[in-house]
């Protein structure tokens, strides 16, 4: 079966926590919101983000990033150690 490799490509990225998250809303822009429903009074937020997959929800510790065609999309933080590094 033919095997096939990722290119490099750089990304930014920035880690979702309590402290960034209006930065990391700022950042995204419209396509992002505090997602509420459904989640436990005083139970940490989620972040809902609009990706080209659909909205997926975000947790403090996951990574957001940004792709090279400009879109946003969560990474848990295991994923993006392991496909990642600094630049």
């Amino acid at each position: 079966m033919p095997k096939f490799r990722k290119k490099p490509v750089e990304i930014e990225a920035r880690q979702l926590t309590p402290e960034t998250v209006d930065s990391i809303k700022r950042w995204i822009g419209a396509s992002a919101r505090i997602h509420t429903d459904g989640v436990p009074l005083g139970a940490p937020v989620k972040l809902a983000i609009d990706t080209l997959e659909g909205v997926m929800l975000a947790d403090f510790g996951d990574f957001i990033i940004r792709g090279v065609q400009g879109e946003f999309y969560p990474c848990k933080p295991d994923i993006f150690a392991a496909t990642y590094e600094a630049a």
